[in-house]
């Protein structure tokens, strides 16, 4: 007889991390500790759930607090508004371990963090950081971050999105589209232009009548995190909600900046996902009387995936040291995102070569990763982009605007 309460193969984590040039250590006991938590968060409340969920487009709100009570949400802001306090290696490894679990998962987190929290601490005057920074860090309130619009992704300073001043506010009309987390986002920072085309940072709060946020559907990519509009029409934005310490389009680039830096962390999570999946299933599964871990190409796939992983290891490594030290440049950040997500996709196709057949199940992790890998090559700064900005580095010829 069958036992009914054995949990699924896909929802039973076994998960060991590969180090094979020992980084771990380069970490400190906090990092590690950090790691093991997360790591431990992830195994419990996101393997045994993500695929049923991913199948079914269906995002578990109820994730948001349980994010919140284990600090994943602002590790890098100041303990004063309820953050971390931590340095930016620990931030990496969070979502490292987040996205190991599922993409979708990370995107929840990195918003919330990166593009929310971290403009509203580093923009936002002492009132808006006291009312909002401590609910946003416990999950107690849902954030999302408005840049996007139909017409204008890679090139934001195209935005037809208008903040008009009409004295105690200001009146918001535009829309933005592919905004992660808005149909349940409590608030947003938008992105707009004045009547001078200055772009300003401003907190919509749900509520406010104009502000709507209708659901994007029929996504195959990130399944388990919710997506959708930002529509304003005629909304009046009180101007103690308007982001008073930077504006223009700076502002906004240097959230994405953070944010693509974890992403960087986040593809090495994935990478290795599919990495000690395919290494475990090539000693288990047999062909021609041995397994396939004994031919020569499965060897050869299993040796590039480990030695891409840890080069990409290294360069976030040194990435998120030069984060910690202020030296950090778009540039940098650029190549770390480009590269790693370029390679936890490669790895992500080997591994479900290794796979067979049982590669495009739900029993493995590789199908659900590649479909969300696809939004990750694209957003934050699309796979191009990535290149030119490093093209504009090496030359100090811009090839775009």
């Amino acid at each position: 007889m069958k036992n009914k309460d054995k949990k699924p193969k896909s929802s039973i984590d076994n998960f060991e991390s590969p180090d094979f040039y020992n980084l771990d250590e380069l970490l400190t006991q906090e990092h590690i500790m950090i790691r093991n938590s997360i790591r431990d968060f992830v195994k419990k409340e996101i393997s045994p759930f993500i695929e049923d969920w991913s199948e079914k487009n269906y995002f578990p709100s109820e994730i948001v607090g349980k994010m919140g009570e284990i600090g994943i949400f602002g590790p890098t802001t100041s303990e004063k508004y309820g953050g971390g306090g931590l340095d930016y290696i620990s931030y990496g490894i969070i979502m490292q371990e987040i996205e190991r679990g599922d993409s979708g998962m990370r995107s929840t987190a990195s918003v919330q963090s990166s593009l929310v929290m971290f403009p509203i601490e580093e923009y936002g005057s002492e009132e808006q950081k006291n009312k909002f920074l401590p609910k946003l860090a416990s999950g107690k309130i849902l954030g999302c971050f408005g840049l996007t619009e139909p017409d204008h992704g890679s090139n934001p300073s195209g935005m037809k999105t208008k903040c008009e001043d009409k004295g105690d506010y200001y009146l918001l009309n535009g829309s933005k589209m592919w905004i992660s987390n808005s149909p349940e986002a409590d608030i947003a920072i938008v992105w707009a232009k004045d009547e001078n085309e200055r772009i300003k940072g401003l907190i919509v709060e749900r509520g406010m009548s104009g502000f709507s946020t209708p659901k994007t559907k029929g996504k195959w990519s990130l399944r388990a995190s919710i997506t959708g509009e930002l529509v304003f029409d005629n909304v009046k934005v009180p101007k103690s909600n308007v982001l008073p310490k930077k504006d223009g389009l700076g502002a906004p680039l240097g959230c994405l900046d953070k944010a693509r830096y974890g992403i960087s962390w986040g593809a090495i999570g994935v990478a290795m996902d599919c990495y000690e999946a395919s290494k475990r299933y090539s000693l288990e599964r047999k062909q021609f009387n041995k397994p396939i871990g004994s031919f020569q190409l499965v060897q050869k796939k299993l040796a590039e995936m480990l030695t891409e992983i840890t080069k990409a290891q290294l360069l976030s490594w040194k990435l998120g040291k030069l984060m910690d030290e202020g030296k950090a440049t778009t540039a940098q950040i650029s190549m770390a995102k480009r590269n790693n997500v370029e390679i936890a996709s490669n790895i992500i196709r080997e591994a479900r070569q290794i796979h067979g057949g049982m590669g495009i199940t739900n029993e493995y992790p590789m199908m659900r990763h590649m479909m969300n890998l696809e939004s990750v090559l694209t957003y934050e700064g699309t796979h191009e982009i990535h290149l030119l900005i490093l093209g504009n580095e090496i030359t100090g010829i811009p090839s775009f605007e």
